[in-house]
């Protein structure tokens, strides 16, 4: 239930995310339910990202995270975004993003989205 719950609200805040960043996109579809299916796979994949591989990530460069305070999480926001975009555009649906700037901003549009949704949302945290 709760990877569920994590990916409709990754799947919403990466429309919200390409709706407010130019730089992100979804491939445009001819139908809404491609347009779905779209956003759907890249939500599996973005949520699949953050459950398998960011953890790794996070440990491996806990030092970075202690030695900028912190703000090493944007960088790692950005490279999972990236992950996903890349990962996304070998199963033939995609999300484009256009450089690591753009995986910046749009990792942090990302993150205050799921944030405010996840407080939102009742239940156990």
């Amino acid at each position: 239930m709760r990877f569920l719950v994590r990916f409709l609200v990754n799947a919403l805040a990466i429309w919200l995310c390409t709706l407010l960043v130019t730089g992100i996109t979804v491939p445009p579809a001819t139908t809404t339910a491609m347009r779905l299916v779209d956003l759907a796979v890249v939500a599996l994949v973005f949520t699949l990202v953050n459950s398998l591989v960011r953890p790794i990530v996070n440990l491996l460069s806990l030092p970075l995270y202690i030695l900028t305070l912190g703000l090493f999480w944007f960088v790692v926001n950005a490279l999972m975004l990236l992950l996903t975009g890349w990962i996304a555009r070998l199963t033939g649906f995609g999300l484009y993003v256009d450089g690591f700037w753009t995986a910046v901003i749009g990792g942090l549009i990302i993150a205050v989205i799921s944030w405010v949704l996840h407080l939102l949302i009742p239940g156990k945290r």
